[in-house]
């Protein structure tokens, strides 16, 4: 029997290239996306995606959207109990693991480790210690599209923001860039894919910078800003 799993969404590439892994694998069936979001913007936190989208990217791979609410700024210990909350909602839907696109960050790994740790639900990581560049070329070879929302300026020039992710873009960017922006230097938002059923039409707004990011406003086409 296939492991009931909830999968992080950050509405990037690395979560949707991870449902992907996940429903190939035939060890997991996922069975729910879930998402921190910001209550004062209404946006996911980094991504600075808005929550609509987020809505549609799960209608568009089958699967509900658990938000987990909270506030700007959020100190430790409301994050830790917004997250305890929402582990004892799982534990009632009878998840048994929850699965994370992290890539190589280990101590972003341990640390969802220990927050999980005694609970009941096993951490899962499908796309751990896989090569960045050969995982982007496997991401974009499959049909995945993604938009960069979010870039920091201390390592990656603004103009990048509302760029779509390609293989010409990657090579334009400083030789230490990551390929998939695992040391934060970009975060991205997903429009199609082999997980999708349809693509989002979407279209990329104001360009803002704020708290020492910049910050490209991506929205369903025709949204009124």
């Amino acid at each position: 029997m296939r492991k009931n799993t909830w999968l992080s969404w950050s509405s990037g590439k690395d979560s949707a290239w991870a449902l992907h892994v996940l429903r190939q694998s035939g060890e997991y069936e996922v069975s729910g996306l879930f998402t921190t979001i910001n209550t004062a913007f209404d946006r996911v936190a980094m991504h600075a995606v808005r929550v609509d989208l987020l809505r549609r990217q799960a209608q568009a791979v089958g699967l509900p959207l658990y938000l987990i609410e909270i506030p700007y700024p959020c100190s430790d210990e409301q994050y830790a109990a917004a997250m305890e909350n929402f582990m004892a909602r799982a534990r009632d839907e009878d998840v048994r693991c929850m699965a994370f696109g992290d890539l190589y960050l280990q101590d972003i790994r341990r640390y969802r480790e220990e927050r999980m740790q005694g609970s009941g639900i096993a951490p899962v990581f499908p796309l751990w210690e896989m090569p960045t560049r050969a995982l982007l070329e496997e991401m974009l070879a499959g049909g995945l599209r993604a938009c960069l929302t979010c870039v920091d300026p201390r390592v990656l020039p603004a103009k990048f923001a509302g760029r779509e992710l390609t293989l010409e873009l990657l090579a334009s960017m400083p030789s230490a860039t990551d390929p998939c922006g695992e040391n934060g230097e970009f975060h991205s938002f997903v429009f199609d894919g082999p997980m999708f059923a349809r693509p989002l039409d979407i279209e990329m707004g104001e360009v803002v910078e704020r708290d020492g990011f910049v910050f490209a406003d991506c929205r369903l086409r025709g949204t009124v800003a």
